[in-house]
């Protein structure tokens, strides 16, 4: 997740205040120092720094704070307060017109996942309960339709396209009448981007958005990009004026910058931000909980839901049954190690956890092949044996190694472990036996 090199250095500023029983103002503007060079190294505009900084030291000086009980704790929640207000205060959702269908249109440079992003949001549309339509209009990259057509059948939107048509602004006005007439009630165009901002582009982008007047015009960059995605939003924004900005790639290797600039300078809010190659991997932005995140106090609520929509509340009640009756198998262990792959990269769900650090993690680092393994050993498991592990001898376990793929010793450690787990189970469950509703599987 970018900002992990951010959050650590900030959290680590904040140790040191919280450390102090009493703070001076000479405190407070040297730790500021260290959160402004922090913020400059994750590649945050310069200008968008120096305000940021000012605000927080005008707020933070004053005797409320520094005569308080807890003025570290206090500099903090100025800080945590601040990073919200800095990117967007709320969340700001997509709007609909009253008169449908609703247009949006993609706009961006290419590389910048556009496309994908056009399906990804098609998809989010859909479970909203709209209808919603694909457009192709980037008719210049080789194979950009048949891309568009791939990532629409993934998640069940429609794509509207017109073979061998060089005309974007004609195929836009085409779709908008397809739409009207097959009732779809939200129209997607993407659009072809360029390796840089030209000004043929801008007149083509300009003549599409005069054709068929969307209701949100969202800028699609690349996080990776660092400060020049800043850039490229400023220049969209002044040339064909934008409502909203996509930033994508924020799961990769990048510093964050953009995240934390982009809506400052442009005034623009961040609706969405994508986190993954994975078509839920486009999440909605929200200030609070990525200011959470970034100060090490976890995201909570984002964790929550995502848990929601990966377990069934049927199958959990009848797996809190099988714990009290010791009945829980290698099949049931099996399907809950996929229910929580649902979810995410396991760094990611790691991060949303309040005071984890993924990066201090060290030699625990969360190894994605390791969940392939155990997946490999159980499924090389009889029915028989996954029902009932007192069976398995010394004979079986050699020939679950060897269907494996793994060695005898990580089969044992499996077993054990996961035998160590029933009996821990078992337990909570009779401590709180009699407590109605007490007893929780640990991840809901």
């Amino acid at each position: 997740m970018a900002f992990e090199s951010l959050s650590d250095k900030l959290q680590d500023v904040f140790k040191k205040l919280k450390s102090k029983g009493k703070l001076t103002e000479k405190d407070v503007t040297a730790a500021l120092r260290e959160v402004k060079l922090a913020l400059l190294e994750a590649d945050v505009n310069f200008k968008v720094v120096k305000s940021f900084i000012d605000k927080i030291k005008e707020r933070a000086v004053g005797q409320e704070v520094l005569e308080s009980l807890t003025p570290g704790q206090q500099v903090i929640k100025i800080v945590h307060e601040e990073l919200i207000d800095l990117m967007g205060s709320t969340q700001s959702k997509l709007t609909f017109s009253s008169m449908p269908p609703t247009v949006y249109m993609m706009v961006g440079l290419q590389g910048a996942g556009k496309t994908t992003t056009s399906g990804k949001l098609g998809g989010q549309i859909k479970k909203m309960g709209k209808k919603p339509l694909l457009v192709a209009c980037d008719v210049y990259r080789p194979a950009a339709i048949k891309q568009l057509q791939v990532v629409g059948s993934q998640v069940g939107v429609p794509v509207f396209s017109i073979e061998d048509s060089k005309q974007p602004v004609e195929i836009a006005k085409a779709a908008l009448e397809y739409a009207k007439a097959n009732h779809n009630d939200v129209v997607i165009v993407d659009t072809a981007g360029r390796l840089h901002i030209d000004e043929k582009l801008m007149n083509e982008l300009e003549e599409i958005k005069s054709a068929v007047k969307p209701q949100e015009i969202l800028l699609v960059v690349d996080a990776m990009t660092g400060q020049d995605a800043v850039n490229v939003a400023e220049s969209f924004n002044e040339k064909l004026g934008i409502d909203g900005v996509i930033l994508t790639k924020l799961d990769g290797d990048t510093r964050g910058g953009a995240a934390l600039s982009v809506r400052s300078v442009t005034q623009k809010p961040i609706k969405y931000v994508g986190l993954g190659e994975k078509l839920e991997d486009l999440q909605p932005f929200y200030p609070d909980r990525m200011a959470s995140r970034i100060l090490g106090m976890g995201d909570v609520l984002t964790l929550i839901e995502k848990a929601q929509q990966s377990f069934d509340a049927k199958k959990v009640s009848a797996l809190e049954q099988k714990f009290r009756k010791m009945e829980f198998d290698f099949d049931d262990f099996l399907e809950q190690m996929q229910q929580v792959k649902k979810m995410g990269p396991l760094n990611q769900i790691l991060g949303m956890i309040p005071g984890m650090n993924t990066q201090k993690l060290g030699d625990i680092e969360v190894d994605e092949k390791e969940i392939a393994h155990i997946e490999a050993i159980i499924k090389s498991m009889t029915k028989e044996e996954r029902e009932d592990p007192s069976i398995l001898n010394g004979s079986r376990k050699r020939r679950i190694a060897a269907g494996s793929g793994r060695d005898l010793q990580e089969v044992n450690r499996l077993i054990k472990q996961f035998e160590q787990m029933r009996k821990m189970m078992k337990q909570l469950s009779d401590m709180t036996k009699g407590k109605k509703g007490k007893f929780k599987l640990p991840f809901m």
